[in-house]
């Protein structure tokens, strides 16, 4: 479920899972970068794969754990009529190397649309690379109805 709770900040609910258990999450975007609380901690980063911790909760990145959000992302045909779409997106982040760096970040990203899925999915996280992936696999002049968020 999406909500927008300003012109540009978006926030999309999930969930977050690792060895201690699930816990359901907000995921907010505010243009330039992402950020998410899990069991009282805030991480924030430039996009999915670099979300850290504040300094003062110790300043790691996220790691061993998977989050999982849907969002609306409309479709324009090629002859510009809108169809109702759902991103499903699968964050996997491994767990942490000696340095407390994620030893691999993988990002599923699914498109359902018009009783259709399109997949892509993509190593290091790169949001970007992953969304394009999708839109070679749609027909020719089809397009996102919307911008998702720049540095994700």
């Amino acid at each position: 479920m999406s909500t927008e709770s300003s012109e540009s900040t978006e926030v999309w609910t999930g969930w977050y899972r690792d060895r201690r258990g699930a816990e359901a999450i907000h995921i907010t975007s505010d243009g330039r970068g992402v950020s998410t609380s899990v069991r009282g901690v805030r991480y924030t980063g430039g996009g999915f794969a670099g979300l850290r911790a504040a300094e003062e909760n110790g300043g790691l990145p996220l790691a061993g754990c998977v989050l999982e959000w849907d969002l609306p992302l409309p479709v324009l045909t090629p002859d510009g009529a809108a169809q109702q779409a759902t991103l499903s997106c699968l964050l996997t982040i491994a767990e942490a190397l000696s340095d407390g760096t994620p030893e691999r970040v993988d990002l599923q990203l699914t498109l359902h649309c018009g009783g259709a899925a399109y997949d892509s999915g993509v190593t290091g996280g790169d949001f970007d690379q992953a969304l394009a992936r999708i839109l070679r696999q749609l027909p020719p002049g089809t397009r996102f109805a919307r911008d998702l968020i720049q540095a994700a």
